[in-house]
């Protein structure tokens, strides 16, 4: 499968690239400096900043699916959703939060107290994107969201997927590692299972 990934230098977008090189993927890596990644067979890596469409969208074409790992708060929907529509492709898949994930029936986690005010306005910013995407008709999406706390860690290939609440373990922590959850975002990208909505992943 030809796979892009925007954002493919980050935390997360790293580990989706590792994940589907390693599925025998061709993957295009894309972000700011995407040629710092290391080279393979199976790997194009494009500069190219969210900012110029155009060229995002000539990135994007003959690509069987875009997963996109950027930044809400920094990168509207449309700088992704636009170039994704114009070059043609078939499917979108996004990195999500877990602030917009029930804690309660209709109580989202970036809306309770203990929520971490550093990280809200990243967390309002996805529910936009979220609610936004929730609005279109004509597009095959899906937003994938973490557990409460997703941190580097091992790829186990051992989790939970849920819907709209927010997982948590026997141990009373809700939590994914990137590696594991690189694992349920190519699952999906190779086996479509929940297009046009949210899931989530957590031990």
């Amino acid at each position: 499968m030809n796979l892009a990934i925007i954002g493919a230098t980050g935390n997360v977008g790293s580990r989706l690239v590792n994940e589907a090189l390693a599925r025998g993927h061709h993957v295009t890596a894309i972000a700011r400096h995407a040629s710092r990644l290391a080279a393979d067979p199976g790997l194009d890596t494009l500069d190219i900043d969210l900012a110029d469409g155009a060229k995002l969208a000539s990135a994007l074409r003959g690509q069987d699916a875009v997963v996109s790992s950027v930044r809400f708060a920094t990168s509207p929907l449309a700088s992704v959703l636009g170039p994704v529509r114009q070059a043609g492709v078939p499917r979108l898949l996004v990195v999500g939060g877990a602030g917009s994930l029930e804690v309660a029936p209709g109580a989202a986690l970036v809306d309770t107290p203990a929520f971490p005010a550093e990280y809200k306005t990243e967390a309002l910013a996805g529910r936009d994107w979220l609610d936004a995407l929730r609005a279109e008709k004509d597009l095959d999406w899906t937003f994938l969201s973490p557990s409460a706390l997703f941190v580097p860690g091992e790829r186990t290939g051992t989790f939970r997927l849920g819907g709209d609440a927010l997982l948590t373990a026997a141990d009373g922590r809700s939590w994914i590692s990137m590696e594991d959850f690189a694992i349920a975002m190519l699952d999906e990208v190779e086996k479509p299972a929940h297009t046009g909505r949210r899931f989530t992943v957590g031990y």
